[in-house]
């Protein structure tokens, strides 16, 4: 039986192995996709007048909902599209396994989906509004 910390190691490792495998060219463009939406969503945000995006999600309960069924409208797309990409992936890379038993790894799925389509958009919507902010009330 492995281990939390052994089990997180060998995920970060098949990680790091689909930016040299088939389809390496979508670890660039989906965080490209998920960070254009972050930048439009932050521009909008801005001229709402709203509070940045993670800190209005912790510390605003009227604006809480708003700003997560928002934000899963614009992540919605990017996010189905990256765990089909995977799947896609672990199918083209494990071809042979597959037939012996090898299935397609939902946590693999749901990790590689996370960092290449979510991270992005949560770390760039709030410093975007910001900025934009900055600029929009001159």
């Amino acid at each position: 039986m492995r281990t939390i910390s052994e089990a997180i190691a060998q995920e970060w490792e098949h990680f790091k192995a689909r930016s040299r495998g088939p389809l390496r060219f979508r670890c660039v463009m989906q965080p490209t996709v998920a960070s254009i939406l972050a930048i439009r969503a932050g521009i909008r945000d801005a001229r709402a007048g709203r509070h940045a995006y993670l800190w209005g999600a912790i510390t605003s309960a009227t604006d809480r909902k708003e700003l997560l069924t928002g934000s899963l409208r614009h992540l919605l797309t990017p996010f189905v599209t990256a765990i089909v990409l995977d799947v896609i992936y672990q199918i083209i890379l494990h071809r042979r396994k597959i037939t012996t038993g090898r299935t397609i790894h939902v946590l693999e799925l749901i990790y590689t989906a996370l960092v290449l389509a979510v991270v992005p958009y949560i770390i760039l919507r709030g410093p975007v509004n910001r900025v934009a902010s900055l600029f929009l009330n001159r």
